[in-house]
């Protein structure tokens, strides 16, 4: 084993740890927010049951007005506001604060998208049994969607293990921050190699698991 990756391989484990930190709290963040949010866009659309024009155009605006920054710009732009919920900027922690912030919007759009796939009429059947607007969104939208909302996870969790990787440019810790410290200002070529496998590696993974489990949930 070259002496460089021997001697970073504890701080490598180091940086995964704080990698998965990073990407649960923005995942989670995602999930618990950009979920609801992208079902919320859904029936505020036009022509479904909770359908309104100027509520669905706010919201859909601040969507993808979120979506149009590049990370790295957001990155800097909340330091301000990181400081306020971290306590610092720097840091796995604190790096998770914009990469939520990102993620939420993300999540929210494929939400959305995926849910127009589901037939109307189906839903339209549902509203003619009697079923309340909490019963169709657990027992159609999300049943029906349960496939392509998993795919849409796995998206965001392959795009945002990259999107860790750019919060260690500017001190957010994680695998980015080890390739920057010793790939690119140490001239550790090898470092470099080796933390791109490592990526490589979790997102096939990433991949593999969402394919795998989607698969199983389609039961078209």
């Amino acid at each position: 084993m070259p002496e460089n990756i021997a001697a970073i391989l504890p701080e490598l484990w180091i940086a995964i740890g704080q990698t998965f930190l990073m990407l649960a709290i923005g995942l989670g963040a995602a999930l618990l927010i950009g979920g609801p949010l992208g079902v919320l866009l859904f029936l505020l659309s036009p022509g479904q049951s909770l359908a309104n024009k100027p509520v669905h155009l706010v919201l859909n605006w601040i969507v993808n007005m979120v979506r149009s920054f590049p990370f790295i710009i957001l990155l800097v732009a909340l330091v301000p506001f990181t400081r306020l919920v971290a306590g610092t900027s720097i840091g796995p922690l604190a790096a998770a604060v914009p990469l939520s912030v990102a993620a939420i919007p993300y999540l929210a759009r494929l939400v959305d998208q995926c849910l127009r796939e589901v037939p109307r009429g189906v839903i339209e059947a549902a509203h003619a049994m009697g079923a309340s607007e909490l019963q169709i969104i657990w027992r159609v939208l999300i049943v029906e969607a349960r496939s392509g909302l998993v795919l849409a996870f796995t998206v965001l969790s392959v795009s945002f293990l990259s999107y860790s990787a750019i919060a260690g440019v500017v001190g957010g810790g994680g695998i980015g921050d080890l390739a920057i410290r010793y790939g690119y200002y140490r001239f550790q070529t090898d470092v470099m190699v080796l933390t791109v496998a490592v990526l490589v590696v979790l997102v096939q993974i990433l991949q593999f698991v969402g394919n795998t489990a989607a698969r199983r949930l389609d039961k078209r």
